[in-house]
């Protein structure tokens, strides 16, 4: 057998898995092939919409399901035996995987990440691969377990069946919480952006800690009730009956699979608690609040629990002087496991300080890069009003008759004390306007405004410019506040991708964190944000991707300069594009745009309930302080606008379309000759074209988005070296004028002009592609074997297409 003819496929087949099976390996359970990890990221454009590759590791060992310790990176034989290392090692980074080799097929090279052995890297022959036994053991001393511990580390994750895995981040997490357990720490921190899959990655966690009998009274505490019930009733749905409520108010709920269950309860109607279940999932606001009768947690004796995770950490339980904090210490004995999207860290409140350090962080910008989460675009709307202030004219009356105080009103003014209501108007019509312009109308949308009544106002507004929706169904908008019990009833409808209503909603801040927004696809922002926290929640309402509804990334709006936080070094997860619109432009992104930048004042803001009780599941709507000075008559408009895209180094740069497309080719192609040598090497056209669509450059789609029809040749060409292009016709005619199937005659002759034809029409790249002769008009003049045969066979019939396609690209070499 000649190993230098053989595929990686082969090579991996016939001598890595062999070498890696003789050396103990149980080939079904400790062995996975071709372990897709990422989704490949999601590249936005204008309308263009493209996902790169997804990242694949050659094979992966693991010492247990879901503890990956060892990666091996194949080359087919053609390769020197380390030549995929570097490879494996950015993935190995990425996995959390200590040992890494690579082979050729002849031997391996084995690097070990883990520094314990005496040699770093070293090569070893086929029959030397290392034993389960031989790696764990280094990979016990790694990460510092003893016996005890390893027990815990190794305890099986849970597993319902239907072949469902946590993604490759989730494991990670889970590992580094129970390592970090196991070694007695007490206190641990998860950072994961939302969107995903924080409970999920919390279920895992408890389910392992609880089966090991390691923790065997669990609490989890959150701040929604929706957070709760669903958290029962899906991902906590393996716990059965040693799961209840800490409610007195039975539910029921449906399941994500359609199907209704009656959550259980821990409380009876006296509050008493029932205290046989094992794990508790309960309401910071329920179980706690300023007077003591509300503190229902000290019902409990303070060693009750063994471990509390607490779910969205960020918020009130990072205070010192929280009344969830104090929840937290009565429970000090208790492992506590902090789950939060946004860890944070101000003068006056530290996640850090009191959790310490994350042992696992997965940003926003590492899951957009991954494919796991939706990029987003942003258009900016600079109104003069906010830009420039306002100063009442002298006399000028308020809507009570009341003269307005005399003073320059500013953006941090506007629907907290002053209220323009053209304003609001505006605001409205240009959310309606993208709406109309997108062709979707139906996209669920959110609104953030200043406060409670602000909500009202453009709800108002929003209905008057969607009239003839709203007359179809009066829930198309509605406002979902703290206080509005109608709306609150509604949130179960927006999140839900199968319901159709609500489609805009306005809010405060209840739709800011814990909600699940799969299909939302517009976040309006008429509010400051000057807390990077809330900032990050926000942007998280969209980042879902939700292929059945074909939501691969959404839009944010910001009319009050919120997005400033984008340059914020704190931020990390980057906008694909942003666009400042003007007075008279449309509110959708052009492909090219001028530059302008606009700042608006912010402040702060951290939502704490401080009352108890089971009816306290929400946090109040902004709470008006002070009496609002209405002035109508006074005209807005919108000035400045620009668009932005993310370059290569994730900076954000102005240009269009074209500009990033020629800067992406001129990264893969350094100059004419480099892209022409390519080209012309390559036999099969479409395997270049497709090695371009997987790094996010659909060639047909660009050139459908700039409104030119090219071969992709001339389109590189074009764009990148700035030549002059020549149309498919023009490239096939020249074909024919040059005679170059002049050697050719019958059938041989016809199948050549239908193929070119073919070309001239199409732009099939793959023509040596014998299928091509099955599809009219070509199937017309016999079969493929026919054909074929017309050429002296498949050989010639290839050399004769790669002669034509040679010609038809002629003047590029």
């Amino acid at each position: 057998m000649d190993k230098r003819s053989l595929t990686e496929r082969d090579i991996c087949t016939k001598f890595i898995l062999p070498a890696v099976k003789r050396a103990g390996w149980d080939m079904m359970l400790q062995v996975r092939e071709e372990v897709f990890f990422t989704k490949g990221r999601i590249t936005v454009r204008g309308k263009l919409v493209a996902r790169g590759t997804a990242k694949k590791a050659d094979v992966v060992l693991y010492y247990k399901p879901n503890i990956p310790i060892a990666l091996i990176e194949a080359k087919d034989n053609s390769h020197a035996v380390g030549d995929g290392l570097q490879q494996g090692l950015d993935y190995a980074e990425t996995l959390a995987i200590p040992f890494v080799f690579a082979s050729n097929g002849d031997g391996f090279v084995f690097h070990d990440r883990t520094g314990l052995r005496d040699v770093k890297e070293e090569n070893l022959p086929l029959d030397q691969f290392p034993s389960p036994d031989e790696l764990w053991k280094f990979y016990s001393r790694w990460k510092g377990l003893d016996t005890a511990a390893e027990e815990l580390v190794l305890q099986d994750y849970y597993d319902d069946g239907s072949g469902k895995a946590p993604r490759y981040y989730q494991v990670n997490a889970v590992n580094a919480a129970i390592e970090a357990i196991a070694k007695g720490q007490d206190r641990v921190l998860l950072v994961m952006a939302t969107g995903t899959g924080k409970t999920y990655t919390a279920f895992q966690i408890i389910w392992r800690l609880w089966k090991a009998k390691r923790k065997k009274r669990i609490l989890f505490l959150a701040d929604r009730n929706v957070l709760i019930d669903q958290t029962m009733v899906n991902d906590f749905r393996p716990f059965g009956g040693a799961m209840a409520k800490l409610s007195t108010k039975s539910k029921t709920i449906e399941r994500s699979d359609g199907t209704e269950v009656d959550v259980p309860l821990a409380l009876d109607r006296k509050r008493r608690i029932d205290t046989s279940f094992e794990i508790y999932l309960g309401l910071y606001q329920a179980i706690t609040g300023p007077e003591e009768r509300q503190k229902l947690f000290r019902e409990f004796s303070p060693d009750f629990f063994d471990l509390i995770v607490i779910d969205e950490c960020h918020r009130g339980s990072a205070a010192e002087d929280s009344a969830w904090r104090e929840i937290l210490e009565y429970f000090s004995a208790a492992s506590q496991i902090g789950l939060t999207a946004t860890p944070k860290e101000t003068e006056y409140v530290s996640n850090t300080a009191y959790f310490g350090e994350p042992v696992f962080t997965y940003s926003l910008k590492q899951g957009i890069s991954d494919g796991f989460l939706a990029p987003y675009k942003v258009i900016k709307v600079h109104i003069d009003r906010d830009v420039e202030g306002y100063r009442p004219e002298k006399g000028q009356l308020d809507r009570d008759g009341e003269e307005v105080e005399d003073r320059i009103y500013n953006a941090k003014d506007f629907d907290r004390t002053l209220v323009l209501d053209d304003r609001t108007k505006l605001v409205s019509a240009k959310v309606t306007e993208f709406l109309k312009e997108s062709g979707d109308r139906y996209q669920k949308t959110i609104v953030f405004c200043v406060d409670e009544e602000h909500a009202a106002r453009m709800r108002q507004a929003l209905i008057n410019d969607n009239k003839d929706l709203c007359d179809e169904n009066a829930r198309y908008v509605m406002r979902i506040t703290g206080s509005d019990t109608l709306g609150q009833a509604q949130i179960g409808n927006f999140i839900d991708p199968e319901s159709r209503y609500p489609v805009i909603v306005t809010t405060s801040r209840l739709l800011s964190t814990g909600v699940d927004a799969q299909t939302c696809r517009l976040i309006v922002l008429d509010r400051p944000v000057g807390s990077m926290t809330e900032f990050k929640q926000i942007v998280g309402r969209g980042t879902r991707v939700h292929e059945d509804t074909q939501k691969f990334y959404f839009t944010l709006m910001d009319f009050r300069g919120a997005t400033n936080h984008f340059a914020d070094p704190e931020f990390d997860g980057d906008p694909v594009q942003i666009y400042e619109a003007g007075e008279d432009d449309p509110i959708t992104p052009p492909d090219t745009e001028p530059t302008g930048f606009g700042d608006g004042d912010q402040d702060d803001y951290t939502a704490e309930p401080t009352t108890g009780g089971d009816d306290v599941t929400f946090p109040g709507g902004g709470g008006e302080r002070q009496k609002k000075v209405y002035v109508d008559g006074v005209n807005a408009r919108v000035v400045a606008e620009r668009v932005e895209y993310l370059d290569a180094n994730g900076k954000l740069v102005t240009e269009s379309l074209r500009d990033f497309t020629k800067a992406a080719l001129l990264r893969h192609f350094a100059s004419l000759d480099a892209f022409l040598r390519r080209w012309n090497s390559q036999e099969r056209k479409d395997a270049l074209v497709k090695e371009l669509t997987a790094e996010g450059l659909p060639l047909d789609v660009i050139a459908k988005e700039l409104g030119i029809d090219l071969d992709p040749f001339d389109l590189v060409c074009h764009i990148a070296f700035d030549r002059k292009p020549l149309t498919r016709q023009e490239r096939a005619d020249n074909v024919k004028k040059r005679d170059v199937f002049a050697r050719y005659e019958g059938k041989a002759r016809a199948v050549l002009d239908v193929l070119l034809a073919k070309y001239a029409d199409e732009g099939v790249l793959n023509l040596d592609d014998t299928n091509v002769l099955r599809i009219p008009p070509a199937n017309t003049l016999g079969t493929p074997v026919e054909l074929v045969r017309a050429f002296g066979g498949k050989v010639a019939f290839e050399q004769a297409v790669h002669a034509m396609q040679a010609a038809i690209y002629e003047d590029a070499s």
